[in-house]
C-alpha cells in the first residue's frame, strides 16, 4: 500500500523514477476522455495555445496537429513533465512551433492577452485556489479567447473517494463547482458538455471580448 500511495502521490507533481512512470502512463490513460474534449474546440482562428499542466506531453503533441499553423507553450510544475513533454515534442520545438517551461498556474510567467486558446486536461483537481489560479488564465486569454477544462471524474460518481485518500492534494469538482470558480475569476460565457455514462467533464470558457 506504501508503494501504490507513493506511486499516485506522484500524479500532483511527478518526481524521481516512479514520476516517470506516472508521466508515461498519463500520456495512454488520458488519451481518450482528453480527445473527447477536444472535440468541442473551435476548428479555426487558433493561433496561440497554452497547455497548462502538460503531464507526459501527448495533449501538446494532440493539440499542435490538429492547429498546423499554431504555436503551442506548454508548461507544468513537473521538472520530469517537462522533460518528457519536450522529449515527446522534440522536432516541434526545433521548428519553433512548441515551448515548454516550468512553472506555476498560480502566478503564470505570461504576458497579458497573449493566447487564443488555454487548455488543461486532468489537471484542475490540483490547482491552487482554484479561482484565483483561473484569474491568472483569465489574464492571458486575449479577448474573446477560450479555456478549455476536461476532467475524466465529474465528481459524482461513486467510489470516486477513494483516490481523495490516495492522492495528497486531490479535490474533484463538480460542474457547477467548476462553473462558480469560473465566473468568479471573470469568464462571462460558459459552456458544459457532460458524459454521464462515463462521468466525464468538459467546460468551455470564454473571456469576453472587449
Amino acid at each position: 500500500m506504501g508503494i501504490l500511495k507513493s506511486f499516485f502521490g506522484n500524479t500532483r507533481k511527478p518526481e524521481g523514477l516512479l514520476g516517470r512512470w506516472m508521466v508515461a502512463g498519463m500520456n495512454r490513460a488520458h488519451a481518450e476522455v482528453a480527445d473527447w474534449g477536444m472535440q468541442y474546440l473551435p476548428q479555426t482562428g487558433i493561433a496561440e495555445i497554452a497547455e497548462l499542466g502538460c503531464g507526459g506531453g501527448r495533449n501538446v503533441r494532440a493539440l499542435l496537429q490538429r492547429y498546423p499553423t499554431a504555436k503551442v507553450t506548454a508548461l507544468d510544475y513537473s521538472e520530469i513533465s517537462v522533460e518528457k513533454t519536450r522529449r515527446v515534442n522534440q522536432r516541434e520545438i526545433q521548428k519553433g512551433r512548441c515551448r515548454i517551461v516550468q512553472g506555476d498556474v498560480s502566478k503564470l510567467p505570461f504576458e497579458d492577452a497573449r493566447f487564443d486558446l488555454v487548455t488543461a486536461f486532468e489537471t484542475v483537481y490540483f490547482w491552487p485556489g482554484p479561482t484565483e489560479s483561473f484569474r491568472e488564465v483569465y489574464r492571458i486569454l486575449k479577448p474573446g479567447g477560450t479555456f478549455l477544462i476536461v476532467n475524466e471524474s465529474d465528481g459524482m460518481k461513486a467510489g470516486d473517494d477513494k483516490w481523495l485518500s490516495a492522492i495528497d492534494g486531490l479535490r474533484i469538482f463538480n460542474q457547477a463547482q467548476l462553473s462558480g470558480f469560473l465566473k468568479e475569476a471573470g469568464f462571462c460565457d460558459i459552456t458544459v458538455y457532460h458524459d454521464q455514462k462515463k462521468h466525464w467533464l468538459c467546460l468551455l470558457a470564454m473571456r469576453e471580448d472587449s
